[in-house]
């Protein structure tokens, strides 16, 4: 066979990443996803995962996702727009708009294909979409589908976001401004006040990524915009239904306009088959349950806030994190991998986040503490921290 057919470029590439340190391979669980899990045969707490409420192996969202199973079958069976869209996916759609507190909400099959298919739905030619250069890659590859023209604001920079508007809003016939509601890397809010003035000063929409947001922040975890009391001055918001909620998918929350153009425009809901029967059936439960109470979202931040705590007492850089997403720098990257390594053989599972997730010189391993963590938990993940820290010379 030829070199060509051997793909020995990509060999290459990945001799590459192993000669820098960075190669790794994707881990196994063989177990629900949960505060403990195994992994590739070892039982370790677990420290990475976006499961924020400890919904993703709850009871009840189990149960519904059997019923629903048993009355709907285990596909959607076509896109939404043709014999896709059943009973359940109305259902959700509506219980999310009222827990959004939106007029209307549109289903997709993820948050990613949310971002894909809105943006490139709501702009075009003659439009300018100027977006936080920090916002996740589904907002960056979302915006390249679009045909409308680009700009960047330094990450959370008012002035910055200022000037863009200054200099470009009069040569464009709408101007969208896209931001993450809170940064998945770093924790951080966008400063979403500041940033709704600037656009009803330049006649700008809004469009908010609240992907780590919905589920945790807000009352009962209506997200961000509930957070800031916004309700009615973001045009759109997305979420997802992966992280907090448990299961997967995503959705974008506004105008009832906005759904009735999405069903004819947005691209992953024409060509690509609907969530299953089972997913949306948990979901609906998912709902139910932060409507009931905010008892999940308050564990979720107290454990936050301990884990924090402890931390920063034991002299680890965290950042300026906001929520319960905890960076924990370390700055080199093969460093990042190694530190990574040797918490997994003392049983914490923190997946390494380097280069092209963060910038070059940025590394971090990246901790998710959930409601479903115990206190006890959360104290020997620290102390097995400190402990390798100390060995690699990171504190």
């Amino acid at each position: 066979m030829s070199e060509l057919h051997e793909l020995k470029f990509l060999q290459d590439q990945i001799q590459e990443l192993k000669d820098q340190g960075v190669y790794r391979k994707i881990p196994v669980v063989e177990t629900a996803n949960e505060a403990e899990i195994v992994v590739n045969g070892k039982k370790v707490i677990n420290l990475s995962s976006n499961n924020y409420l400890g919904f993703a192996n709850h009871p009840r969202l189990k149960k519904a996702a059997i019923e629903a199973i048993e009355k709907y079958g285990i596909g959607a069976g076509a896109v939404k727009t043709i014999v896709g869209n059943n009973t359940l996916h109305e259902q959700l759609e509506a219980d999310l708009a009222i827990f959004k507190r939106e007029e209307a909400v549109m289903l997709f099959q993820s948050g990613f294909n949310c971002n894909a298919g809105v943006i490139q739905a709501i702009t075009g030619a003659g439009d300018l979409i100027v977006s936080d250069e920090l916002n996740h890659a589904s907002i960056i590859d979302g915006t390249r589908l679009s045909k409308a023209d680009r700009a960047v604001f330094k990450h959370s920079d008012m002035d910055d976001l200022r000037k863009v508007l200054v200099e470009r809003r009069a040569n464009y016939k709408h101007v969208l401004i896209i931001t993450d509601g809170v940064f998945s890397m770093d924790g951080d809010l966008a400063k979403l006040p500041e940033i709704v003035d600037l656009a009803e000063e330049f006649d700008c929409l809004t469009y908010v990524d609240d992907a780590h947001g919905s589920g945790v922040l807000g009352e009962n975890g209506r997200g961000t915009v509930d957070h800031f009391h916004l309700h009615g001055r973001i045009d759109f918001t997305i979420g997802t239904l992966s992280k907090a909620f448990g299961a997967i998918g995503g959705y974008v929350a506004g105008r009832a306009v906005m759904k009735e153009w999405l069903s004819h425009r947005a691209r992953p809901l024409l060509f690509s088959t609907n969530l299953p029967p089972s997913v949306v059936g948990s979901l609906i439960e998912a709902v139910k349950m932060l409507q009931e109470s905010d008892e999940y979202t308050k564990t979720l931040w107290e454990n936050g806030d301990y884990f924090k705590g402890k931390m920063k007492e034991a002299g680890f850089d965290i950042g300026h994190s906001e929520t319960p997403i905890t960076p924990v720098f370390v700055f080199d990257e093969a460093k990042t991998m190694v530190f990574s390594k040797k918490l997994f053989e003392n049983g914490v599972f923190v997946s390494p986040i380097i280069f092209p997730t963060v910038p070059k010189g940025k590394a971090r391993l990246r901790v998710m503490v959930s409601a479903s963590h115990s206190k006890e938990q959360l104290d020997e993940a620290v102390a097995v921290f400190i402990k390798v820290a100390k060995e690699l010379s990171i504190i």
